[in-house]
């Protein structure tokens, strides 16, 4: 759990002796070329000091899942790997990509996550934010931070949608550094074009329980997602979806999660602001963690299965290229949700 008093030098470690190998092709570049940014992941998820960390950035992938598909198809393959898998230190204007999100907050703050990931570039291109203007409010954004990343389906209305996307009008992208390589995108909010009137929900947004979002002046008005983003992460729907996501990843997905457990993993949620890093140290000592009935109560996904088996039979000689095939046959692709 305290994965951060454990050394970070797995990448050092790529193409060295005793490690599963990598098959670079003109020269290894992760932060440029997505199928070795692929296999980085791999033999991060392999080798790691820090597996938690790995795992927890797995899940984080699949819940907020962007596909690399899209990106490269607007702005091309070198720009979308950087989005997606680039480090701070790889990346023009030290901008980590989505994945090194996924791993410094691995056991962090879901509310900042959920910050870091309305103003992360891959996504500002995979749920069209980039698009986002007061004259024509892009919804895609909106809806899936009520639907899939905090309260869930049935927890509010289709009006909830449209103001949501007005909040984030202007939550856009801008090209920084011109054409090539030394070029990159960053989040940029444009304020002329943000909506800023008055936005009202069916639920509270404050803990006032006011449901209406002022008006504010353009200057102001980035003010408005900060608001909506607290208001989803401590919504009362919000805890128990993650707490029940949770359980089914690290426990069992066979049948209904206990309830009082789920209850208990939301309080924990609710009562340190949303950290993550107690609710996971709750789930992980829990009785039904380690409980017989749960043994064998969850099915791997392909890149689990696989990173198992290699720790299992033996990665030496092994090239984690040989596994991106097979993964697509198997049904996941990193990267590609």
């Amino acid at each position: 759990l305290d994965f951060e008093s454990q050394p970070d030098d797995v990448d050092s470690k790529i193409g060295t002796a005793g490690y599963a190998s990598i098959n670079p092709g003109s020269g290894f570049s992760p932060n440029l070329n997505i199928e070795h940014a692929r296999q980085r992941w791999l033999f991060r998820m392999l080798h790691s000091k820090r597996p938690l960390q790995e795992k927890m950035a797995l899940f984080w992938h699949n819940h907020f899942a962007t596909a690399y598909s899209k990106i490269n198809g607007v702005f091309g393959g070198l720009d979308a790997t950087r989005m997606l898998a680039a480090k701070k230190t790889e990346n023009p204007g030290g901008i980590p990509g989505q994945l090194e999100l996924f791993r410094e907050y691995a056991l962090g703050n879901f509310r900042d996550l959920l910050v870091a990931v309305a103003q992360d570039p891959a996504m500002l291109v995979w749920l069209d934010g980039r698009t986002n203007v007061r004259r024509l409010p892009q919804e895609n954004f909106a809806r899936e931070l009520m639907e899939l990343f905090t309260m869930g389906v049935g927890t509010f209305a289709e009006t909830d949608v449209y103001a949501g996307a007005r909040v984030f009008t202007g939550w856009n992208l801008t090209r920084v550094g011109g054409a090539g390589s030394g070029g990159y995108y960053r989040f940029n909010y444009a304020a002329n074009q943000h909506d800023t009137g008055a936005k009202d929900f069916t639920f509270p947004i404050y803990a006032s329980g006011d449901r209406r979002i002022p008006a504010r002046s353009e200057a102001q008005g980035m003010q408005d997602g900060i608001d909506l983003i607290n208001a989803v992460a401590r919504h009362p729907a919000t805890g128990p979806r993650l707490a029940r996501k949770l359980y089914q990843y690290f426990i069992s997905e066979l049948g209904e999660p206990d309830g009082a457990f789920v209850q208990e993993l939301s309080r924990i949620y609710y009562d340190s602001n949303f950290e993550m890093k107690p609710v996971i140290r709750r789930l992980l000592n829990s009785s039904q963690f380690t409980a017989i009935g749960n043994h064998y109560s969850r099915y791997s996904w392909p890149v689990e299965f696989v990173v198992r088996s290699l720790k299992e039979v033996g990665r030496v000689g092994f090239s984690v290229d040989s596994a991106i095939t097979p993964l697509v046959n198997m049904g996941q692709q990193l990267f590609e949700p």
